[in-house]
């Protein structure tokens, strides 16, 4: 097992010692011997410099007038730079909603939303109609903001609309302008908040959990978090492995892929989801009219985004070129919502009128920054993690450039996309730490549809990997960019809630539908 950095900042001598420095960090029998001492109530040993955090008195009020009495929020102060946790605190906003049964009780279930850039703070009201009552019997719900998001020491990079959007087609044409708007925002981000960014990485939000658990005199956190969320969590049982009791990972990525694989792997997934949407859209020619092979199905939707280049295609107002029809490629998950919208704009091609029964609607994918009501600060945390803490980001945009065109050839759906050029070729400097490797052995639970999206079922496969005490469930034939959060009753709900009320993981992973 690899050394635990519960104690990565112990002070020795009057110096700190940063992880890396063997001499700082505790073998894992000295931990464990250690936290066997530490009371409840600090978590932290007396002579560290994080003790102090641990026994911060934390004051609970209402959060909002328009969310429940029973959602409680407070702040909790956490070092800026964990490498200097004597220097500038900052506050992240924390929420509870207390568990139902005092004497069934169990401890804490933090939960984190997505993102990165995800706010959290409501989390807990918007779950727990989603949770089973044995779950919350026995556990607090928390929610926070993490560091940098919401009214957690929020980072605004005040990035015009274009700006704000994550991905963008690759064009010739438009690559010189691609690259201006890249190098704009990264100069903008830096500019408002250079102060900032170095510490906005998923490494410090994991280490911010641990003093909110120290603060709220916990032994031990469970977790839930969904998409990044699961990065999150996962990272968290990589630097605290004793500290991790109950983790459900809703959703996940490789951490392998962080963060330009993260990117361009979604493009792969959307070639599959395209596939199959040909197929199934293939099989009901009488209904949709667009083909009754795959093959001619593809071909009509081709011919379809080669109308739109030549005249955009005017839809209920709205235009659509080839690269805005390229652009929905999320939503080809969703075979019954995503074919009538395209058989809307296959007529409205034609000049006719929709079939009864189409839609102009795309789709919704569910993104935080499609949720979150600062779009610009959803964004501009997203920038700070995904350049701050990912090494693999090319520094010549010509480099983007070949990538873009051999990804989109590879992949002609949304290859381009994933590849294109990003602030990260300009951000301001190198990470300070790299991204955690995560290699453990760790219980987790993590529930996967078949078709998701943005972290489709391959990356899923990628975490199971990485946390080698995991289990996990496929939804087979799920559609959609989460299990849990949706709602919506799966074949995976039974295996969440025993997970969480008992400690129990299946005996292997297994197939659902």
């Amino acid at each position: 097992m690899r050394r635990s950095e519960e104690t990565e900042f112990r002070k020795r001598g009057g110096t700190v010692l940063r992880a890396g420095q063997t001499t700082s960090i505790l073998t894992a029998g000295a931990a464990t011997a250690v936290l066997a001492a530490l009371t409840p109530t600090t978590a932290f040993a007396a002579q560290e410099p994080l003790e102090g955090f641990g026994r911060q008195q934390l004051r609970w009020e209402r959060c909002a007038e328009d969310q429940p009495p029973s959602l409680e929020c407070t702040t909790v102060k956490v070092p800026l730079d964990y490498g200097d946790p004597h220097g500038r605190s900052i506050g992240i906003a924390v929420s509870r909603m207390k568990a139902g049964s005092a004497a069934k009780r169990r401890g804490v279930l933090l939960m984190n939303p997505g993102g990165p850039g995800g706010p959290g703070l409501t989390m807990p009201a918007e779950m727990a109609p989603l949770l089973a009552a044995g779950v919350r019997e026995r556990f607090d719900l928390i929610g926070f903001d993490p560091r940098g998001v919401g009214r957690s020491a929020p980072v605004n990079c005040a990035l015009a609309a274009d700006e704000q959007v994550l991905d963008h087609p690759y064009s010739a044409g438009t690559f010189g302008q691609d690259v201006a708007r890249a190098r704009s925002v990264a100069d903008k981000c830096w500019a408002k908040a250079g102060d900032l960014l170095p510490h906005i990485t998923t490494r410090n939000t994991a280490r911010d959990m641990d003093v909110v658990r120290a603060a709220l005199g916990e032994r031990k956190i469970s977790y839930l978090g969904h998409s990044y969320g699961t990065y999150l969590g996962a990272v968290y049982t990589q630097i605290f492995p004793r500290r991790a009791d109950r983790f459900v990972l809703d959703s996940a990525l490789d951490p392998a892929l962080v963060w330009r694989g993260v990117l361009r792997g979604a493009t792969e997934a959307a070639e599959l989801a395209f596939t199959r949407w040909t197929e199934w859209t293939a099989a009901r020619d009488a209904t949709y009219g667009l083909g009754a092979t795959p093959q001619a199905v593809r071909a009509a939707f081709w011919d379809l985004v080669a109308s739109a280049d030549r005249t955009p295609i005017v839809l209920e107002g709205q235009p659509f070129d080839g690269d805005t029809i390229r652009a929905q490629y999320r939503a080809f998950v969703q075979v019954e919502a995503v074919t009538p919208f395209i058989v809307a704009l296959k007529a409205a091609a034609a000049g006719a009128a929709p079939p009864a029964g189409s839609s102009a609607a795309v789709p919704a994918v569910t993104e935080a920054a499609a949720e979150a009501p600062d779009v610009d600060n959803v964004v501009s945390v997203a920038w700070a993690v995904l350049c701050g803490e990912g090494r693999s980001w090319p520094r010549d945009p010509e480099q983007y450039r070949r990538d873009a065109i051999r990804d989109r050839a590879a992949r002609p759906l949304a290859g381009d996309f994933g590849a294109n050029v990003q602030p990260c070729a300009f951000w301001k400097s190198a990470p300070r730490e790299a991204a955690t490797a995560v290699d453990n052995g760790v219980d987790a639970l993590i529930v996967q549809n078949e078709w998701d999206p943005q972290t489709p079922l391959v990356m899923a496969k990628g975490m199971r990997r990485a946390l080698h005490g995991s289990r996990m469930v496929t939804i087979a034939g799920g559609e959609g960019h989460g299990v849990l959060v949706t709602g919506r009753p799966s074949c995976a709900d039974a295996d969440v809630t025993r997970y969480l009320t008992t400690g129990r993981l299946p005996a292997k992973d297994r197939t659902c539908s």
